[in-house]
């Protein structure tokens, strides 16, 4: 029987008792594992959120050992009996970490005859049911359920970070200065704020409006480099200093830092405002600036980079009123900045997410290990030849790594088959596009990727699954994965015979176009060749031999036509 996800409606939940937004975060982490999620409240050991089945037959105990859960800040399994895990791990790390989520998963498939009294009781229901509810049940390895807990505790971390951030937001609009200008000025920026731009772009067009409004004849945007809460430059983020100017600035990049490191600040919760009685001093480092206010671009406690401005036009002093459009200027671009790297921390979450999933799935089969990882890259050399832009292609290779998710929902015996498939055992897996769109349709981020996923299998002529869309009917981005998908599988070994030799596969390919597949899909194929040639021979070359069947690395498709 087909192993079907399925997640219970929670009818008589407690929601009430959940911090805002946590439901919907809760959500979101069910369809992640395939599984209810209880809530307890490790304080009070109170179970704040019950799964309605299966019901459960020691709740007293694992409520009792969420305390060390949460304060331990990980994830732990409560219960290991074969075949069932009852998995914890906290809700964050922040003020919500009181709360314990709770699973129940099924760590093998069940046999027929097995004795059942055992899990029976963990699950709290009778023994004649459990098979019935194993059946409904993802499989997952111990190793698994810990790397996809870890990466649901970050996803809390940084929803509740960025529900702080909105609120944080919404506070500083309730406090604008009331000068008209400041007004104007801050109601251009807002309307600005968009996470696809980046901090040096929105820094540009703020100094330009801020020369209009500032008495300053110069102002300064140096932004700083991103660092982890360690202190440890980020993975992807700004590396140098970079100094943006307008008007007549009297500092260079180099110069600005000095006078950072001179004025020994810190992360001054308040502007620092310099006029004639400090820059008439002998001390004084940099006679070019007679008239100064700086103010420092913060976000919680981390430091982002300065705002200044230079010189009063009227060789008069700079005050609270410049002072005070500096401060909120500097805030609105600060959170923008926290909200730009919090965004590309969920990125990284997400595609840590998508390869702990397609990892389950390599770790399944080993003779399609690595092949999703393949048939990414493949699809976005494709893109390229086909003129697609960079979001595209990011779609694409997404689409490209989860393509084939929904196998996780397909039966071993299936999936792991030393022969051909039966007619029957076909219709079994041809589900997984289904499977694979219901496991990923309510990521956000994925709804792109849905159709690709969704529409891989279907042909040019109409004859494909699910749908029997034909021709441009079909997602692009669909018709280049099919391609992809089906290169590599011709080229790859299976258990009931070797990969085909390349002469062979450019035969069945030019056959298909025009039936199969989209005749321009094959076409930029055969011109982008050479390069998937390498892409494959690479990505094979870089599997552990563990992972590879055989006692032997697999030869790259080309190289060794007697292998394949």
């Amino acid at each position: 029987m087909a192993l079907t996800r399925c997640i219970w409606v929670q009818n008589d939940v407690q929601e009430g008792l959940l911090p805002g937004g946590l439901a919907e975060v809760l959500a979101i982490l069910e369809r992640a594992f395939g599984s209810p999620l209880a809530v307890v409240d490790a304080d009070t050991g109170q179970l704040v959120r019950p799964i309605r089945y299966p019901p459960g037959g020691r709740w007293e105990l694992w409520t009792a050992l969420c305390g060390q859960v949460a304060q331990h800040g990980q994830a732990e399994f409560l219960e290991d009996e074969d075949p069932l895990l009852v998995l914890a791990f906290p809700l964050g790390h922040n003020e919500s970490s009181h709360l314990v989520a709770v699973g129940i998963f099924l760590c093998r498939s069940i046999k027929l005859g097995e004795n059942l009294a055992e899990a029976a009781a963990i699950l709290g229901i009778p023994e004649a049911e459990v098979g019935l509810w194993a059946s409904r049940q993802l499989v997952w390895s111990p190793e698994a359920l810990i790397r996809l807990s870890d990466l649901a505790i970050q996803y809390v971390d940084l929803q509740q970070q960025a529900q702080q951030f909105a609120q944080e937001a919404e506070s500083l609009s309730a406090h604008l200065a009331n000068t008209y200008e400041e007004i104007s000025l801050l109601h251009r920026l807002t309307r600005n704020l968009k996470i696809s731009r980046s901090d040096e772009e929105l820094g540009r067009v703020v100094l330009e409006w801020l020369l209009e409004v500032l008495l300053a004849e110069g102002v300064a945007l140096q932004l700083l480099p991103v660092t982890d809460a360690q202190g440890s430059l980020s993975a992807g983020g700004r590396r140098e200093p970079v100094l943006l100017t307008a008007g007549r600035c009297p500092v260079d990049n180099a110069s600005f830092s000095q006078l950072i490191e001179y004025l020994n600040l810190g992360v001054p919760l308040q502007p620092v405002v310099i006029n004639r009685t400090i820059s008439r001093r002998p001390d004084w480092p940099m006679p070019q600036i007679r008239q100064m206010i700086l103010v420092a671009l913060v976000e919680g406690e981390n430091l982002f980079g300065w705002l200044a401005g230079f010189n009063h036009v009227e060789d008069g002093e700079f005050g609270t009123v410049e002072a005070s459009l500096l401060s909120s200027v500097a805030a609105i671009l600060g959170i923008h900045s926290g909200n730009l790297e919090l965004y590309r921390q969920q990125s990284e979450l997400l595609a840590g997410i998508v390869r702990a999933l397609t990892s389950a799935l390599d770790a399944r089969d080993k003779y399609t290990c690595g092949h999703s990882e393949r048939v990414a890259q493949i699809s976005v050399r494709l893109a390229q030849q086909l003129g697609c832009d960079s979001r595209q292609q990011q779609t694409i290779y997404l689409a490209g790594l989860l393509h084939d998710i929904g196998k996780i929902g397909v039966e071993d015996s299936v999936l792991r088959k030393p022969d051909r498939l039966s007619p029957e055992e076909y219709e079994h897996i041809k589900r997984h596009v289904q499977i694979g769109y219901r496991i990923l349709q309510d990521l956000k981020k994925l709804d792109n990727v849905l159709p690709i996923i969704l529409y891989h299998h279907e042909a040019w002529d109409g004859s494909g699954y699910p749908d029997q869309l034909p021709a441009e009917q079909i997602p692009l981005g669909a018709r280049i994965v099919a391609v992809a998908d089906a290169f590599d599988a011709m080229s790859s070994d299976r258990p009931y015979r070797k990969g085909m030799p390349m002469e062979k596969i450019e035969n069945i390919l030019r056959a298909g176009a025009g039936r199969q597949w989209d005749p321009k899909v094959i076409d930029a194929f055969f011109q982008a060749k050479k390069d998937i040639l390498e892409i494959v021979r690479r990505e094979r070359a870089e599997l552990p031999a563990a992972w590879l069947p055989g006692s032997s690395p697999q030869a790259p498709v080309g190289i060794s036509p007697g292998t394949h």
